[in-house]
């Protein structure tokens, strides 16, 4: 399967996911949003489960791609960036379509192995990001050197985590969040007179 191939089914996939929602998706539904028939998606994948393990594999690698700024530069600002991207809204937000689809998946995972691995995969390059930074800014001299990066990595991506969840179940707002975790890097991760996303002179 060439890559544009690939591309065009994972887009059809999102896009028939924001429509219908996990539960109600159908192969049909997938095929209606690309140039494929449901006979030809069925060619590449035998079921909708394995097109939808592909479909994670696709956001990991999305993902993967899209946290490299995140991974230099000053640490306090990757720290910074990382939360207004993950918790601010912003022109490039998915509505809340997505959201939900994303959620009923992830509903998933207890029951379902496959799942299960892949949105593990997707979390550990979120913990790895906010590892690396806190542990950046360590050696830089801008993080406490008590801090545990293991500790701060998962206690962070799981407010994050958390609170998208939130937002899509109950409209809790994102941007509380985002300030309260500001407060707790600025108090509790870094030293005393640095500022996240600034960097002290």
């Amino acid at each position: 399967m060439t890559d544009d191939t690939t591309d065009e089914i994972m887009e059809a996939t999102y896009t028939a996911l924001c429509e219908h929602g996990y539960a109600s998706l159908r192969m049909q539904d997938i095929a209606d949003e690309s140039t494929k028939s449901k006979a030809a998606l069925h060619y590449h994948y035998d079921s909708k489960h394995d097109l939808l393990v592909a479909f994670l594999e696709h956001l990991r690698d999305e993902l993967a791609g899209r946290v490299t700024e995140f991974r230099e530069g000053d640490p306090s600002e990757r720290l910074a960036e990382f939360l207004d991207e993950f918790l601010l809204p912003g022109d490039d937000t998915p509505g809340e379509e997505w959201g939900t689809a994303i959620l009923e998946i992830k509903a998933q995972g207890p029951y379902d192995d496959a799942f299960r691995d892949r949105l593990q995969r997707i979390d550990d390059i979120w913990v790895d990001v906010v590892r690396e930074a806190i542990a950046d800014g360590v050696d830089a001299g801008v993080v406490r050197e008590d801090v545990d990066p293991d500790d701060v990595a998962e206690f962070v991506v799981s407010l994050v985590m958390g609170t998208q969840a939130r937002n899509v179940a109950i409209g809790y707002p994102r941007e509380r969040t985002h300030a309260s975790l500001t407060d707790y890097i600025e108090e509790r991760v870094l030293v005393d007179g640095e500022t996240l996303g600034v960097a002290e002179e």
